[in-house]
């Protein structure tokens, strides 16, 4: 699930780095903003799908529990990876170009994941899929500022939190659906092969509607970084999945090695590129430093505790995909409700807000646990509502307010670089959390079932969320004066 509060930051940052929009027709200017919300509501829907799927998709293809958690995993670490780097290229080579390139790509990986002959085959394509939506989100802003007057751009930006909030709730709806109905046979390969009529669709509307633009070639972009974190990452999670699937053997180890020794030359480039991923100056301060620590943890806690719940209703419950969806629409709808209570309200609370979110999400789990622990597998549906719903809340409250107020005393110059470093490390956390509470959960479900197994995950999450408490006190106590405006 990605925040939507970034948003604003990027808008800032766009705004200051465009001129004004080249007149348009308001007809044409509502197409290319209609263009560029398909295109992110497609990255989110690909995002979650899986969360829904993951056990049909294991029964069909085999792999296991690895599968389970490569797929939440893959998508989102090329995702989180090359966002940073996207960017930076449709500043060098054009934001049409690069929109373009990344939405073809998108949509011939996911025919790629649709006709998956194996699990392998399917994390690779996964990855790919992940790779050129990173491409294609960052490019958004920046077209809408060179298409709409600076003094009208705020009505198209101001429908992405409504649009989001919505595809995040009927994103695992639609694709628990296409699972269930199992529409010519394709049963979970509908979820990917709808992206062929969605993804081509905006695709041709892109060709026809977007304005084109040159880029600048002297625009820097840090392969090498980029490169390192890959591999690191790559090699982190798949030493932390093999271990728990087949022991710590040297594999294991040495996979974990590798991936350590890389992050080591990563951090070493950031020190010395002369136009790092992230920028040296956001590193020294503080409130910034402890605010993407706790984004880490706090987005790696709940993506792996929205993947375990699903996962305990369709193997502890007996639900069906389309059921584990309808199931989840309360927690959903408790991160759209509270996110849009809590924009106007980050201001005037700042940190505290933060505090009060994380400590929802301390109650919900605690709700959660005591529920499980009582009734096992025998809860009934409409008992999930009040603790699932409470956690969505704690989620939709920490969601925007943490990063809004993590960039609460950086210097102007720095939005744009913080927003994207932000975005990206929230997306690595999904990838690390789906990876690493899974690894929990399928280890407990082997020594007392689906409900021990939620119950030790749920300690696990309710641990990373305390920790995240303590940090709390080290952000900035407000968000940007600006916020909201």
């Amino acid at each position: 699930m990605r925040a939507t509060s970034p948003i604003f930051i990027c808008v800032t940052q766009t705004l200051h780095n465009t001129t004004d929009a080249r007149p348009l027709p308001a007809r044409t200017r509502w197409a290319i903003l209609a263009v560029v919300l398909a295109a992110d509501v497609l990255d989110l829907l690909d995002s979650t799908i899986t969360n829904i799927a993951a056990p049909t998709i294991t029964r069909d293809l085999g792999g296991g529990p690895g599968l389970v958690q490569w797929l939440g995993a893959s998508y989102a670490l090329a995702l989180g990876v090359l966002l940073v780097p996207g960017g930076r290229l449709g500043d060098r080579y054009g934001r049409r170009r690069l929109f373009l390139l990344g939405l073809a790509g998108f949509v011939a990986a996911s025919l790629a994941c649709g006709l998956a002959p194996g699990p392998a085959f399917l994390v690779v394509a996964r990855l790919v899929q992940g790779a050129f939506g990173a491409l294609v989100v960052p490019q958004g802003f920046g077209i809408l500022g060179a298409s709409w007057p600076r003094d009208q751009i705020g009505k198209a930006f101001s429908l992405f939190g409504p649009v989001m909030g919505l595809s995040a709730v009927g994103g695992p709806i639609l694709a628990g659906f296409l699972v269930d109905a199992d529409i010519g046979g394709l049963g979970w390969r509908s979820m990917f092969l709808i992206n062929l009529l969605l993804g081509g669709a905006a695709l041709l509307a892109a060709l026809r509607l977007l304005p084109r633009d040159s880029g600048d070639g002297t625009a820097p972009v840090d392969g090498p970084g980029s490169a390192l974190i890959a591999g690191a990452l790559l090699g982190l999670l798949g030493g932390l999945i093999d271990g728990s699937q087949h022991g710590w053997t040297g594999r294991a180890l040495a996979l974990l090695l590798l991936g350590l020794a890389l992050f080591a030359g990563f951090c070493h480039r950031q020190r010395t590129a002369p136009e790092p991923l992230i920028r040296p100056s956001l590193l020294h301060n503080r409130g910034f430093t402890a605010g993407l620590l706790l984004g880490v943890v706090v987005f790696a806690a709940v993506a792996g505790l929205l993947y375990v719940v699903s996962l305990y209703l369709q193997q502890g419950l007996g639900r069906s995909p389309a059921g584990t969806a309808l199931g989840l629409i309360p927690l959903s709808a408790g991160i759209v409700v509270a996110s849009i209570a809590c924009y106007r309200l980050v201001h005037r609370f700042g940190r505290r807000l933060a505090a009060t979110g994380l400590l929802i999400i301390l109650a919900g789990c605690g709700c959660l646990a005591a529920l499980v622990a009582d009734s096992g597998t025998e809860v009934g549906g409409w008992a999930l509502v009040p603790p699932l719903l409470l956690v969505g809340l704690g989620m939709g409250t920490c969601f925007g307010t943490v990063y809004d107020v993590t960039i609460g005393d950086i210097e102007p110059a720095e939005a744009g670089s913080a927003s994207g470093s932000l975005n990206a490390v929230q997306q690595l956390a999904n990838a690390i959390g789906a990876a690493a509470v899974t690894t929990v959960y399928f280890k407990a479900v082997g020594g007392g079932g689906a409900a021990h197994a939620l119950l030790v995950s749920l300690a696990v999450v309710g641990a990373a969320v305390a920790v995240c408490l303590c940090l709390v006190r080290l952000l900035p106590r407000a968000a940007p004066e600006d916020h909201g405006h």
